[in-house]
């Protein structure tokens, strides 16, 4: 079982959605990757099949698996090309909670190199001790590889650590995971469905969680 608040020392978090606003970069991305296999997006069926698990948005789109690979290239090729911000009051949330002695990671299904240079870029690079991307895990979420290995890495137990995230999967590898499980807004397709898997706490916004985490 999750632990209680009070004992929670680290904190974890989705990156795409929950710290950085990259739901616009992402759908145009796809939008350019699908054009370019002569494919059309529909914006409705998009917003129907979204998932962090991108190859379960290929296959709700009906992109033939033989694409995939090349989808792949595409989609990150475009992405690459746009810049990605933090969320409104992401950045000033995190140097508190790091100030209140919170230790922070990110556990994510975005790519290794996109996601540091992000991370790089927004002048965090010292606030978490561990970042987990699509490259050291076998098992998408809502598996709970992820955030078992982001664990292991801290020598943290589940009951003292939080994951925060944007999407259901996020919550609901959370869950497998044994840690409490914290949801948030964002502008992803398919953040209307985080309350639906049930997370320990809701969010507006990011920045509220500096009023849950007191100092340590």
């Amino acid at each position: 079982m999750p632990g209680e608040i009070a004992s929670i020392d680290t904190l974890l978090f989705d990156w795409d959605g929950t710290l950085v606003e990259s739901a616009h970069l992402g759908l145009a991305a796809y939008e350019k990757a699908f054009a370019e296999l002569d494919f059309v997006l529909s914006k409705e069926a998009y917003q129907q099949h979204y998932s962090p698990n991108w190859y379960t948005v290929y296959e709700g789109l009906g992109l033939p698996r033989d694409k995939w690979e090349r989808m792949d290239e595409l989609w990150r090729r475009h992405y690459s090309a746009q810049m990605a911000e933090l969320v409104e009051g992401a950045a000033d949330a995190l140097m508190e909670l790091r100030r209140r002695n919170y230790r922070l990671g990110v556990v994510t299904s975005g790519n290794e190199d996109r996601v540091c240079q992000e991370i790089e870029e927004a002048s965090l690079p010292e606030i978490f001790e561990v970042v987990i991307c699509a490259e050291h895990i076998e098992n998408k979420k809502p598996h709970p590889e992820g955030l078992e290995i982001a664990l292991s890495r801290l020598g943290c137990s589940p009951e003292k650590a939080a994951y925060v995230g944007d999407a259901p999967e996020d919550i609901l590898m959370g869950k497998h995971a044994n840690v409490f499980t914290i949801g948030d807004r964002s502008n992803y397709p398919s953040s209307p469905r985080v309350i639906e898997a049930g997370p320990d706490l809701y969010l507006e916004k990011i920045s509220d969680l500096t009023l849950h985490f007191d100092e340590r």
